[in-house]
């Protein structure tokens, strides 16, 4: 077998391609890319701006944290919300604002995996609320991961949350 430019070489070649395979070698198996601090204090203030959002019932303060878009979805306890607009609708105008008179969302146990343009968050939360047409209260705990991409002027939001119970 003959190898053109390089004569009967053959091991030239595979010194070479040994080489360049070396060289480029990707990170191992299961090793993940290293973190983005930046980028955790950013997440960190976007989980802090969403729990206010949440206590104040506040959509403009909501639209600062959740990406204004159509694949915008949020999977919560009473249901799935997908788009912005049903977001802001369902559950910030009519679930927290005229349903509940008072709110209070604890995060706790708050672990951000951020990356270059992607993060995601994982948390736990008590929820203290009061029921606008009765004054009942209503304690409830549960888990929250949210997911959040890096958008435009390299602003956060996040256009996918799960919560439960």
């Amino acid at each position: 077998m003959k190898y053109h430019g390089l004569g009967n070489r053959p091991v030239v070649v595979l010194v070479l391609l040994a080489t360049v395979v070396c060289a480029i070698r990707p990170a191992k198996a299961g090793e993940p890319p290293p973190k983005d601090d930046a980028a955790v204090s950013a997440i960190r203030r976007m989980v802090t701006t969403y729990a206010q959002s949440v206590d104040t019932a506040d959509v403009q303060l909501a639209a600062t944290v959740w990406a204004n878009t159509s694949d915008v979805s949020f999977i919560h306890p009473l249901g799935h919300e997908h788009g912005w607009e049903a977001v802001k609708t369902i559950v910030y105008t009519k679930l927290m604002g005229e349903t509940f008179s008072e709110r209070k969302l604890n995060v706790k146990d708050l672990v951000v995996h951020a990356y270059a343009d992607t993060a995601w968050v994982e948390f736990y939360w008590d929820f203290v609320a009061r029921f606008r047409g009765n004054g009942q209260p209503l304690t409830t705990h549960g888990r929250e991961t949210q997911v959040y991409r890096k958008m435009g002027a390299g602003v956060w939001y996040t256009p996918t949350i799960w919560g439960c119970l």
